[in-house]
């Protein structure tokens, strides 16, 4: 066993917000050294190669929640891209084929989309005054997410009370159902409060209530940008942003156990064939709390489950639509499949009854439509989230395979030809598909259970930074704080703030 010093704060986790804080902390003239396990930095928020000639987004794919501050603070050199669709939404109505688009900047395409559908411009201004009131919320939340935790009666005293009572304490399907009339147009709102959240939209927890509130206050507009060149390129940036400050980063190096007393810390970790202690006057954990709690030598409190399945596929060229529509607009922003209001519903509770939903619900999107850069020649990628499939279903070792080929028949309903004849292949002749249930996240990234959150999301309301834990030189800098979750760097810039406000 080798003692390599101390450190002002010594960072578990090489993550995108281990790096955010350490950069933070190094600029501010601390010493600072990041230990990751992996060979690589960046945790889930990385770009691989799992078909030839493509390296894409593995598992964090989207960016919303990552604040301009922290980006102009770091001078992160980034080209987040706007896609011209928000979602569409292909269905069948009396043996037609239709499908309900919603653009980015909603105009007379949405418009005639949503009269299509609904038979008038009712559920559009519907849409218009539900997301109003969302915008008032997330122009008003924002800028808390970067200080000190407000109150709740701080949080209630901004957004005021209506809009309070109808996404902090009634139930977000009752909000939803209450707000809209068409069962697709309910379906199409809820799927942000159910992202990697498993739980019913009526659970008198408003665990689907926290989901959503993540999913639509990012800088103040919720929107969901593509960063070029993959999710590698950002978590790229802030290694070099965290290195040019000074800190020190070693990967390879998995740390093994955490002491702190409040007043000085040691880490234990190994790199190469021993172990080492390094001294520390802070911790940040990057990890998830229960993680943490094992390194402390505790037993977790609970150990969180995830709910989703991440689908990556190569394509030779998009696939024709039997509705008509351009592929490039249908797949541009999120192509929702079986996600009406109802079926989400009945997923959730198929998948709480132990069984997989036969018609799963999911979203894709199309990275290479806003950036082709990650790959090679004319093919294009498509990403798809499984909604509700929690942890304990893929205890059924074939289950993935039987998943994979529902949401490609689910694709298929849609489409004017196989998906299948779409697909790119190796050279071997298999399909470009690559699956990853929430037990791979959890070997490949040690996130307990694949949970992508570290665990239940929380209100954007407390006390102190939200990174605290019970012991005074030893913070949360991850997903598993307060207001953490999603590549947001929140948790990394809050932590070391906590650290220097000290």
């Amino acid at each position: 066993m080798t003692d390599h010093g101390s450190y002002d704060a010594v960072v578990v986790g090489g993550g995108h917000n281990g790096l955010v804080a350490a950069a933070y902390l190094a600029r501010a003239g601390r010493s600072v050294l990041v230990l990751e396990r992996l060979p690589h930095t960046g945790g889930a928020a990385v770009s691989a190669s799992p078909f030839p000639g493509v390296r894409l987004s593995r598992y964090s794919y989207l960016v919303s929640l990552l604040p301009d501050r922290v980006v102009a603070d770091l001078g992160l050199r980034l080209d987040l891209r706007s896609r011209p669709v928000s979602s569409y939404t292909p269905y069948v109505r009396d043996g037609r084929h239709g499908g309900l688009l919603v653009e980015r900047d909603p105009g007379p395409a949405t418009a005639d989309s949503f009269r299509a559908l609904t038979g008038s411009d009712a559920e559009l201004a519907r849409w218009r005054e539900f997301y109003a009131e969302v915008d008032g919320l997330a122009k008003a939340l924002a800028p808390t997410l970067l200080d000190p935790l407000p109150s709740a009666a701080e949080v209630r005293a901004l957004i005021g009370g209506r809009v309070w009572e109808r996404f902090f304490e009634q139930p977000l399907g009752a909000t939803i159902a209450e707000s809209f009339a068409d069962d697709l147009v309910r379906g199409i709102v809820a799927t942000d409060g159910l992202i990697g959240t498993f739980t019913s939209l009526f659970d008198p927890g408003l665990a689907a209530n926290r989901c959503f509130l993540y999913h639509v206050i990012g800088n103040g507009t919720g929107e969901w940008r593509v960063p070029a060149g993959g999710m590698g390129s950002v978590t790229a940036e802030l290694l070099r942003a965290a290195v040019e400050a000074g800190a020190k980063v070693l990967t390879d190096a998995e740390v093994t156990a955490v002491d702190a007393d409040g007043v000085s810390a040691e880490v234990t970790y190994r790199h190469g064939d021993a172990e080492h202690v390094i001294g520390a006057r802070h911790v940040l954990a990057g990890v998830a709390p229960a993680v943490l709690d094992r390194l402390r030598g505790r037993a977790p409190e609970t150990l969180p489950v995830g709910a989703q399945l991440k689908v990556n596929v190569l394509l030779d060229r998009l696939p024709r639509l039997r509705s008509g529509i351009d592929p490039a607009t249908a797949f541009a922003g999120t192509f929702h499949l079986d996600e009406s209001f109802e079926e989400l519903e009945a997923a959730y509770h198929c998948a709480a009854a132990g069984t997989a939903p036969p018609r799963p619900p999911g979203e894709t999107y199309c990275h290479t439509l806003t950036d082709p850069s990650i790959v090679d020649g004319n093919r294009h990628t498509l990403t798809l989230f499984g909604l509700h499939l929690p942890t304990p279903l893929f205890t059924d070792p074939t289950l993935c395979d039987t998943l994979v080929e529902r949401y490609l028949a689910g694709v298929d309903r849609y489409l004017a030809e196989p998906l299948l004849d779409c697909l790119a292949r190796t050279p071997d002749g298999r399909p470009c598909v690559e699956a990853k249930t929430p037990q791979d996240i959890e070997s490949d990234l040690a996130m307990p259970g694949g949970n992508i959150f570290h665990g239940d999301l929380s209100w954007p309301y407390g006390h102190g930074w939200g990174v605290e834990t019970d012991t005074a030189n030893l913070l949360l800098c991850g997903s598993g704080a307060t207001r953490g979750g999603g590549v947001s760097g929140i948790g990394g810039h809050n932590a070391a703030m906590a650290v220097l406000s000290r």
